[in-house]
């Protein structure tokens, strides 16, 4: 039984139970979204262009699939079926994670095919896991105060899997191997945050609860067709909106966080502070997330947006007109950065049930499956378009890997840095303002 606490509220033992699988989630997530392409290119050795448009093809991939799942969960998977998809789900995902850091046996145009293979499993299983373990976070309590506790304490989990991702890739993996960096230290990587991602996927399937039901049974009413769903998600203003602010506002934090390794190992020859700027940006997120919960509940989460829009707006602003020649003056940049996109990521995941629940009410029709999907569609599109708009920027400038940039290079790389985000944040900003969910959704 659920320990509830008025209003239909859940223990909070249980809430972080079930939102440390982000622990988990965010071992693979980060390290695809911080690693893999500077993998592709620095390690293995492909092309910048080539690397961008693998990253984008599994990219987009991700999100069908991640579309596809999401409509299977709302017409076919009681809530059984999800949580079965985590514990039989954790180790095939874990292993197609290692895989996509394996080193291919062979090179040219088969190695590369090998490699997009890999990447594309693990795309797929990630998303065969993931989208149920989204759609059971709109059940794990039926209150909104829950919701944003569960949101924030995800955001803790994520945040120390992103440190340990940021500080460990290359010495734990090296440790492993027995090697000291290249291909094999990633794969060593792999390999130990895949065995730790498996055992607590395993757990947070076995001890979900759902909060929405009152008794185990699987009894569900007759499943809406996908075009019923997708019409009442596109007539739902507070998901459109949010949604599309969402996309903005990840280009933006992917454009700036894929920078960060070349940045530091091209202009400023400091690859190592490189990795440690992305360690102390992950980290500075323990800190901020508690903050920013906080002032939520003062001036409420629509409004966090704002605020968190506007801090980047400056910090960027900043970056684009002044000199940042040490790296000590570019990590605090980015920890800064970090800080406000926080609040960003906060802010959606903790106004997305209630958008989906503003939808139930305005169609009568409640489609988690559906929803969550799409969202990661938009996500995957998002994350694959910035990926793209930086390899196209560095490769059409010159970029070879593991040699002296140009100084067209170097400047195609700030200007991307600077510009691209900036008015991606923007234009997040502009979308949430046609956002209807008000103070006390947040």
């Amino acid at each position: 039984m659920i320990e509830e606490r008025g209003e239909g509220r859940v223990g909070r033992w249980r809430l972080i139970g079930f939102a440390s699988g982000d622990f988990a989630f965010n071992l693979y997530w980060q390290s695809a979204m911080l690693y893999l392409l500077f993998y592709y290119t620095d390690a293995l050795g492909l092309g910048m262009e080539a690397a961008a448009a693998m990253y984008l093809v599994a990219s987009c991939w991700d999100g069908a699939v991640s579309f596809a799942v999401g409509v299977l969960v709302d017409r076919y998977w009681p809530r059984q079926a999800m949580r079965r998809a985590l514990v039989l789900g954790a180790v095939p995902l874990g292993l197609s994670f290692a895989l996509a850091y394996a080193p291919p046996p062979v090179g040219g145009t088969a190695g590369a095919a090998i490699v997009l293979a890999g990447h594309l499993l693990f795309r797929t299983a990630y998303a065969l896991v993931n989208i149920p373990y989204l759609a059971l976070s709109g059940r794990v309590s039926g209150d909104s105060r829950d919701r944003s506790f569960v949101a924030g304490i995800r955001m803790l989990a994520g945040t120390a899997a992103a440190v340990l991702v940021a500080l460990g890739t290359v010495p734990l993996g090296s440790a492993l191997m027995g090697v000291r960096g290249g291909p094999q230290a990633f794969l060593g990587a792999a390999m130990l945050f895949a065995g730790i991602g498996s055992v607590i996927l395993i757990l947070v399937g076995w001890t979900f609860r759902d909060a929405l039901v009152a008794d185990d049974d699987d009894a569900q009413t007759a499943p809406f067709s996908v075009l019923a769903s997708l019409a009442a998600t596109a007539g739902n203003r507070a998901f459109v909106t949010l949604a599309a602010a969402m996309m903005a506002m990840i280009v933006a934090v992917s454009v700036l966080d894929k920078s960060v390794l070349y940045y530091f190992k091209y202009a400023l020859g400091d690859e190592a502070a490189g990795h440690l700027a992305l360690a102390a940006m992950m980290a500075v997120s323990a800190v901020a997330v508690p903050m920013w919960m906080g002032i939520a509940r003062v001036i409420g989460v629509r409004r966090l947006w704002f605020v968190a829009s506007g801090l980047c707006g400056i910090g960027l602003t900043v970056f684009a007109l002044a000199d940042l020649p040490r790296t000590g003056a570019m990590q605090l940049f980015l920890v800064t950065m970090q800080a406000g996109t926080v609040a960003l990521h906060f802010a959606f995941w903790s106004m997305l049930p209630d958008a989906i629940d503003w939808g139930r009410r305005a169609h009568g029709m409640r489609a988690d499956g559906v929803a969550f999907g799409l969202v990661a569609l938009l996500q995957r599109l998002a994350i694959g378009v910035a990926t793209a708009m930086l390899g196209l920027s560095l490769g059409q400038s010159g970029y070879v890997a593991n040699s002296a940039q140009s100084p067209e290079t170097l400047t195609a790389l700030r200007v991307t840095i600077a510009l691209v985000p900036l008015g991606f944040f923007m234009l997040a900003a502009v979308m949430m303002a046609l956002n209807p969910l008000g103070r006390r959704a947040g």
